[in-house]
């Protein structure tokens, strides 16, 4: 394991353990400069990982939001079918604030149609889906307007709860930032990069302040800085008592949720 794997995995045990994620980012870096100055191998200057995380938590605890608090989102039973094939068949995943859920399984199990549900968009054939509070979405392609500006999207997403346009602006611009993308260039959304324009999807799915995040391989075409950017913002809403829900193929990344739905076929009818 070289330096930057140790730091992978001690930012890891840090979001386990529910350390603010402010607090984590900070720590980390600390750990990085601290490696990058001095040139050692991490394992003999803080050891294990896990013990290195376990020393900190200790010095600066944890986040005052780590206890989970109601259930923000609670699907029950959802069958769905397409014609003759069935997609989803009894699937159950409840959520509280404060918890972060992915969704796995197979190509085809039906993962996005789960979470398509979960936020309104498709009625299942049976069973319920009850959701306390605002919901925010963000779709695995689409949910962006060819000829508009990221800044146009933000000022639309403000519309709808009443915030005035340059509010809605710098509100966008500062969730951007989350990413690492400064989002007041005056590129259209169809000109964007795929991997910033998911920036831009995921940056409108958390404008609206939701209660319920529900986020569909919101990563696709992230780098690596962006990608750990992406899980660093979500324990952030976590800490700040969202309920998420992750669509995800990515099986080394689950040490960072709190629950996991597998839609196999095979294990489909359990609830998480």
């Amino acid at each position: 394991m070289n330096a930057d794997e140790w730091l992978r995995a001690f930012a890891a045990e840090l979001n386990r353990r529910r350390v603010r994620a402010d607090a984590a980012r900070h720590v980390v870096a600390e750990a990085a400069a601290h490696l990058r100055d001095g040139g050692g191998d991490p394992w003999a200057v803080f050891g294990r990982p896990q013990d290195y995380a376990a020393a900190i938590v200790e010095t600066i605890g944890t986040s005052p939001a780590a206890r989970p608090g109601p259930v923000r989102l609670d699907a029950r039973g959802i069958t769905k079918r397409y014609g003759r094939r069935t997609v989803l068949r009894d699937a159950s995943l409840a959520v509280r604030a404060g918890q972060i859920a992915a969704v796995i399984g197979a190509n085809g199990c039906g993962k996005s149609t789960f979470l398509r549900v979960c936020a309104g968009l498709v009625s299942p054939d049976a069973g319920d889906v009850t959701v306390s509070g605002r919901v925010g979405y963000c779709p695995q392609q689409g949910g962006t307007a060819d000829f508009l500006l990221p800044d146009e999207h933000f000022v639309l997403i403000g519309a709808g709860r009443g915030v005035a346009r340059g509010l809605a602006r710098r509100a966008g611009r500062a969730a951007a930032r989350h990413l690492g993308w400064e989002a007041d260039g005056d590129v259209l959304a169809r000109n964007l990069s795929g991997g910033t324009r998911q920036k831009l999807n995921l940056t409108m799915s958390t404008l609206s302040e939701p209660d319920v995040l529900l986020l569909d391989e919101p990563y696709q075409g992230f780098d690596q800085g962006t990608y750990v950017n992406f899980w660093d913002q979500l324990a952030r809403l976590r800490d700040e008592g969202r309920a998420i829900v992750v669509v995800t193929h990515l099986l080394n990344q689950l040490d960072r949720v709190d629950l996991v739905l597998d839609l196999t076929p095979a294990t489909q009818g359990g609830r998480a």
